[in-house]
C-alpha cells in the first residue's frame, strides 16, 4: 500500500474519532440540559403548590379574626406577581433573579401574616388555620429540596458542558452555562417583621 492511502484511512479515522466523541457530547448536554429543565419544573410545581394554599390560608384568618386588611393585601399581591411568572425552561441569570426576588416579596408577606396571627389565640386554635400552616411548612420543606435537586442537576450539565473537548461544541452549539439558585445574602438571619 502506498503512503497516500495510509494516510487517507489515518485521516478517516481521527474523523470518525471526532464525529463520535461530537455526537456523543452533544447528546450528553441535551439529557443533561432535560435533567435541568425537568428539576427547574418541580422547582415551579412546588412554588405553585404554596401559591395555591395561600388563598385558603388567607380565607382561614379572614373569617377567624377581625384582621389586619394590608397585611393580607400583601400578601395577596405578592401571591399575583408570582403567579404571573412561569418559564417553560429552566430561567436565564435574569430571569432567576426576578423570581428569586418574587418569590422573596411572597415568604416576606407570608412570614408577616404568621406573625401578625401570633396576636390571634383563637385563630391558632382553628383546625382549618393548624392544618393549612402545616402543608405550608411542609411545601416549604419542598421547595428546599426541589431547589436544591435543580442546583445538582445544573451542577452536573455545567461541569459536563466546561469540560473539553465538550466546551468546544457546547460553543459552537450555543449551549450556555446555566444559572443556580444561591442564598440570598442575610438568608440565614430569621427575618425582621415590623409594624
Amino acid at each position: 500500500m502506498s503512503r497516500g492511502v495510509i494516510g487517507c484511512g489515518v485521516l478517516v479515522v481521527i474523523g470518525l474519532a471526532l464525529v463520535g466523541t461530537g455526537v456523543g457530547s452533544y447528546n450528553r448536554l441535551i439529557e443533561l440540559e432535560e435533567s435541568v429543565d425537568g428539576a427547574w419544573s418541580q422547582v415551579e410545581n412546588v412554588y405553585q403548590r404554596r401559591a395555591d394554599l395561600i388563598p385558603n390560608l388567607v380565607a382561614t384568618v379572614k373569617g377567624a379574626a377581625d384582621f389586619e386588611q394590608e397585611t393580607l393585601t400583601k400578601v395577596v399581591e405578592a401571591r399575583a406577581k408570582v403567579g404571573q411568572m412561569s418559564f417553560e425552561k429552566a430561567p436565564s441569570a435574569e430571569q432567576l433573579a426576578e423570581f428569586e426576588a418574587a418569590q422573596s416579596q411572597l415568604s416576606s408577606a407570608l412570614s408577616r401574616l404568621l406573625v401578625v396571627v401570633e396576636r390571634y389565640p383563637e385563630l391558632k386554635a382553628t383546625d382549618a388555620f393548624r392544618d393549612l400552616q402545616a402543608q405550608l411548612e411542609g411545601t416549604e420543606n419542598r421547595i428546599t429540596v426541589e431547589r436544591k435537586r435543580f442546583n445538582d442537576a445544573t451542577l452536573a450539565y455545567n461541569k459536563t458542558r466546561r469540560r473539553f473537548p465538550t466546551i468546544l461544541l457546547a460553543n459552537i452549539l450555543g449551549f450556555e452555562e446555566k444559572p443556580y439558585f444561591e442564598a440570598k445574602p442575610g438568608a440565614d438571619e430569621p427575618p425582621k417583621v415590623e409594624f
